[in-house]
């Protein structure tokens, strides 16, 4: 019994010594492991630490700058679009005929009720005698009509006197009265003949009236279609025979203002265009009105924007094409930046010192930033950074920015003075 409960004992004691033996083997191996792997990366960080500080041994940057400067900014919206005369009239007529006369030509300067074509009148002058001569005749009858009225109503008196005298019967007191009542019509309809004998006549003199193609305004003759001998025919639709455009010393520039530019422009703006007739001069304008309607083309959103035009020399014409620039925003002495200088980011291996061994691995990058905000469209009010070129190294310097132009952001606060020298690029030198 006893020997056996040695030999039990034996062969727990020998399972746990090789549990333990077991266990120790593992820590031993896991201890190697991490050793193995501390080593590794020991390894790659020195030779990721060779590679940077051996470029940064055989290259150097340099820096391009550009000044902070003071100076006015002015904040524009730039839209185009065509010169227009103020006002523009389509003469047309509404009678048809031959045309007989053409008073005016291209250019011409005509004023308000001035006779620009006359069409041939012969019909239209016989018409009117015609109808004069229909007055006169319903004008005759209604003279005859009160004369029958008249011996109407005295015949009726006589025999109605008689009739009460008893010396005429009352049947012919019916038939004065039957004679009377007709005399009275008659003269109604005579008279309603002269009422509609007149208006004949005064349509026909209306007719004869705009044989005579007459200015409305005061203006120039843009275009002219028609000549003597033409026939012009108004039963459709009345033919356009000149186009008038008001003084043109008095014009308007309409422009497509884009919908994300509306907003920023209003009444009473000033502005100045440009024409490709005069490409090195331009012209004064004014806005007088911002269109509510939209108008889209090739899914492009824009506003009718209308603007007032002195043309004292007559120097611009209806149709020509403008570039205006509207003023939208004029700061004056103010603290610019160029707007390189707010794209501009320092390679990463300018800013990899002193951040360990993460900052050693990044790879350089090299050149300004672009996309999105940092691709230099300064958001007002906004806070940016700069790097200000101090000891030969870019340092930062945080500003808040302001309205810019697309060149220049106004700088409203920070620690930037005039003329720092801002960071705009830089460029790996070999030594």
């Amino acid at each position: 019994m006893n020997d056996t409960g040695n030999v039990s004992q034996a062969k727990g004691t020998g399972g746990a010594d090789l549990a333990a033996i077991l266990a120790a083997s593992g820590r031993k191996s896991g201890r190697w492991l991490r050793r193995t792997l501390i080593v590794l990366l020991l390894i790659v960080a020195g030779a990721a630490a060779a590679y940077v500080y051996s470029r940064q041994g055989a290259s150097q940057l340099s820096y391009t700058t550009q000044p902070a400067k003071r100076g006015d900014l002015t904040v524009l919206v730039t839209a185009t679009g065509s010169v227009q005369p103020t006002e523009q009239v389509d003469i047309s007529s509404e009678l048809s005929g031959t045309v007989r006369d053409v008073n005016v030509d291209y250019n011409s300067e005509v004023k308000s009720g001035e006779v620009l074509a006359v069409l041939d009148t012969n019909k239209l002058e016989a018409d009117v005698k015609s109808t004069r001569a229909k007055l006169d005749s319903a004008k005759a009858n209604v003279v005859k009509a009160n004369a029958d009225l008249e011996s109407a109503q005295s015949s009726y008196e006589r025999i109605r006197n008689l009739v009460q005298s008893n010396v005429s019967t009352q049947q012919s007191l019916e038939d004065a009265r039957y004679k009377l009542d007709s005399a009275v019509a008659a003269k109604d309809i005579n008279e309603a003949a002269v009422l509609s004998a007149e208006a004949d006549l005064q349509l026909a003199d209306v007719n004869l009236a705009k044989a005579k193609i007459v200015s409305p305004i005061d203006g120039v003759i843009l275009t002219r279609s028609v000549d003597p001998g033409a026939t012009v025919a108004a039963s459709l639709s009345a033919p356009v025979l000149f186009v008038i455009g008001g003084d043109l010393r008095k014009m308007e520039l309409q422009v497509d203002v884009d919908e994300a530019d509306v907003g920023q422009i209003a009444v009473g703006q000033k502005a100045t265009f440009t024409v490709d007739a005069y490409p090195d001069r331009s012209f004064p304008a004014v806005i007088k009105q911002i269109r509510f309607a939209s108008e889209t083309t090739n899914n492009v959103v824009t506003y009718k924007a209308i603007l007032s035009v002195d043309n004292p020399e007559l120097l611009l014409r209806p149709g020509m094409t403008a570039t205006a620039d509207v003023t939208v925003e004029a700061v004056q002495n103010t603290l610019m930046v160029p707007n390189q200088a707010l794209r501009y980011a320092p390679p990463a291996a300018e800013t990899s010192r002193g951040r360990g061994l993460f900052g050693l691995l990044r790879p350089p990058r090299m050149g300004p930033r672009s996309g999105g905000n940092q691709g230099g469209e300064a958001l007002t009010g906004a806070k940016r950074r700069v790097w200000v070129l101090k000891a030969g190294k870019p340092a930062p310097v945080v500003i808040q920015v302001g309205s810019s132009d697309g060149q220049f952001t106004q700088v409203v606060s920070g620690e930037l003075k005039e003329n720092d020298p801002l960071v705009t690029d830089s460029t790996e030198q070999s030594k």
